[in-house]
């Protein structure tokens, strides 16, 4: 075999060496191909431990559970003569044909008078441990009288409402059995009315049946909007675990002059920024934001989409536009929509007399 001249040798190398950028440039490219479309069962796997659902939510101890406790409760939340003018219950804002909303973009008080925000929805409530849309209330408990003595909504002073009700034989019973040997007040009021929020609680919808197993129990699309929200779409970050919110507060750009939390915690992070609510049973919730701006679900992807509308100091980190396809607000669409649960009808209590 002859050996090679130095001319072959120099071509060979000038060969190599042409390739090797080629060949590295095919190997980058592969490389990011797979990092961008990484294999979805894993993550998806992974995403569908942080949604199962608890067993049954926790009372406090000095306001345990029982029937009685539940009944008096339910009875004290449907009943209008909690209010000044007899005519406006806790249900009137937290009806359970709206998901225990109402409905509007803004509620209703006392006068037909248009409140500043939306009624937020007492739904799986037992959960949160801030209550309204600025957090204002530690606990359910603080949170079921604030409404009653408000002006602005049931406009009822509390010790009024205690002599209403004192002088009702059939709530003289209620309240025996309920709270044995304590009397009728505020303080038993507030915890009845407590107690039977603590049982409103969202069925098992199809996403939940999906999370246990049965893959049939929701649609492609759906599932592709499950892998959006957790991933590209970035929902999770504050719509998290399974009752779907981290019950923080966010200023999420909207252009409003409400400044929410920011008004009782003076923090820049907090200025402008309202409750995450649950996304459990949203689609009959409508309409949406804390101010009832966003009419429909598809206005709302398009407001997370676009990174909001409000640029300030407080905008929340995650809120950056998406860039979402068509196809892909679809699929969250599908996927928002398996939250939705069948649920017993609620029957109205008989008031007593």
């Amino acid at each position: 075999m002859k050996t090679p001249t130095r001319a072959l040798l120099l071509m060979l190398i000038l060969g190599i060496t042409a390739f090797i950028p080629g060949f590295l440039s095919l190997e980058r490219s592969t490389a990011a191909a797979i990092t961008a479309q990484p294999s979805t069962a894993p993550a998806r796997a992974h995403w569908k431990l942080k949604y199962i659902r608890p067993a049954s939510p926790s009372f406090p101890p000095e306001n345990l559970y029982s029937k009685d406790r539940e009944l008096l409760g339910k009875t004290l939340f449907f009943d209008p003569r909690l209010s000044q003018s007899g005519s406006i219950s806790c249900a009137n804002c937290h009806n359970p044909g709206f998901s225990w909303g109402d409905g509007l973009g803004r509620g209703v008080g006392t006068g037909m008078l248009q409140l500043g925000r939306r009624s937020p929805t007492i739904l799986n409530a037992a959960w949160s441990d801030l209550l309204f849309w600025d957090g204002r209330a530690d606990s359910l408990e603080m949170q079921a009288l604030g409404p009653i003595a408000s002006q602005r909504e049931m406009n009822m002073p509390l010790d009024a409402m205690v002599r209403v009700l004192q002088q009702i034989p059939g709530y003289k019973i209620l309240f025996a059995q309920a709270y044995p040997g304590e009397p009728i007040s505020d303080k038993t009021v507030a915890r009845a009315i407590a107690t039977f929020e603590r049982t409103v609680i969202s069925g098992p919808a199809p996403f939940d049946k999906w999370i246990s197993g049965d893959e049939s129990a929701i649609g492609e699309e759906a599932k592709r909007g499950f892998d959006l929200f957790n991933g590209k779409a970035g929902c999770a970050q504050c719509h998290a675990e399974w009752n779907f919110t981290d019950n923080g507060f966010h200023d999420i750009g909207l252009v409003d002059t409400d400044r929410g939390r920011g008004e009782r915690l003076p923090l820049e992070g907090m200025q402008f920024a309202f409750k995450t609510p649950t996304l459990r049973n949203v689609d009959r919730r409508a309409p949406y934001m804390h101010e009832g701006n966003e009419q429909t679900l598809g206005e709302v992807i398009d407001f997370y989409d676009r990174g909001g509308d409000a640029r300030r100091k407080s905008l929340s980190p995650e809120m950056v536009p998406l860039r979402l396809t068509a196809q892909e607000k679809t699929d969250l669409l599908a996927f928002l929509s398996t939250l939705t649960s069948v649920d017993k009808p609620v029957e109205f209590p008989i008031f007593p007399r």
